[in-house]
């Protein structure tokens, strides 16, 4: 079996609050600690009431400081979003705090709406255009020392100096993410969890067209998958309600705390959002720990991932933390 680990998105729960949503994740990231998970990923959304936690590099540092093992990453940096020199600072200070246990995950898209994603880079320059890839250049030009001789960039040292950046993973949702990947020579890691794009094509033609280079000498794929495990199949399904619901009312623009199972199983459900939910229940594995194996290794197989990183949206702290427990269990056992 591959290893295992987390994708963890600060879930907030109806009744509850963002703060009470960022202390759960690091109760999460200990109990994973301690069961033996390989990573600890957080992502950047922002202006989302379901999510609270737009400043990965910060909650890295607090996870990692409340852990011993673990490697802890983004997932990810939206690099977009961000100068290239202050994303190496603040990950070269992460490394050096945390050596070895650091990982840099980098994504592509705003993780928010147009407005908020104008707020964020308003004050950068205005380019009109995609330039994730120039963005990543500039990130490895800065770590590697490379920018041209005469540029005024030329001169910069990052601090600290003499710390590395953390291994670098581009995260992707189609084949976009796969290619630069696979050219940069850098890890993979692909968003089954709400990805419409073939995971099985992407993860593939990453492998294939892996490039070695300074940052890795061989591909690594990680397949991320939206999971949820409880005693019973039954109990599995109850649980995973309230992710049906919160889907639901993602696809319709509506971004708000996740619901209770309670109030997820009383919604007066139309047949046509039934029909949406089902459709989505391709990318949500439900089970219990004897049918874990038998739903997500067939996936795992066609992709040939190395690794499975979890995500899980429940309602309930402590259940979340038992699916995770059983999930680790049945992967590892």
């Amino acid at each position: 079996m591959p290893p295992v680990s987390i994708l963890d998105l600060s879930f907030v729960t109806s009744g509850s609050t963002p703060a009470q949503a960022l202390r759960n994740t690091l109760d999460l990231a200990r109990h994973a600690d301690r069961l033996g998970y390989t990573r600890y990923w957080v992502a950047e959304h922002h202006n989302l009431p379901s999510v609270a936690s737009g400043a990965p590099e910060i909650m890295i540092g607090q996870i990692a400081a409340v852990t011993e093992r673990i490697r802890v990453g983004s997932g990810g940096v939206m690099l977009p979003n961000h100068a290239p020199l202050m994303v190496a600072e603040r990950f070269k200070l992460l490394e050096a705090l945390f050596p070895g246990r650091i990982d840099l995950g980098l994504g592509r898209a705003p993780g928010t709406d147009p407005i908020t994603s104008y707020a964020l880079r308003r004050f950068q320059e205005e380019r009109g255009r995609d330039d994730f890839q120039e963005r990543l250049s500039e990130l490895m030009m800065l770590e590697n020392r490379r920018i041209p001789e005469g540029h005024p960039f030329n001169k910069i040292e990052v601090m600290p100096s003499g710390v590395p950046l953390p291994p670098l993973w581009i995260l992707g949702s189609s084949d976009y993410g796969a290619r630069v990947a696979a050219v940069r020579g850098t890890g993979f890691a692909f968003a089954h969890h709400f990805a419409s794009y073939d995971a099985v094509d992407a993860m593939v033609s990453y492998r294939n067209g892996f490039t070695p280079s300074e940052w890795r000498s061989e591909p690594h794929a990680i397949l991320t998958v939206a999971a949820i495990c409880a005693e019973t199949d039954e109990e599995a399904e109850r649980l995973a309600s309230s992710m049906d619901l919160n889907w639901l009312r993602r696809m319709r623009g509506e971004y708000a705390p996740l619901p209770s199972p309670e109030e997820a199983l009383s919604y007066p459900y139309s047949a046509a959002e039934r029909e949406v939910i089902q459709r989505n229940r391709a990318r949500l594995f439900v089970c219990s720990p004897e049918t874990v194996r038998a739903s997500v290794m067939p996936l795992v197989t066609a992709t040939q991932a190395d690794e499975v990183m979890i995500t899980s949206a429940i309602y309930d702290h402590a259940a979340r933390k038992r699916s995770y427990e059983l999930l680790f269990g049945a992967f590892a056992g």
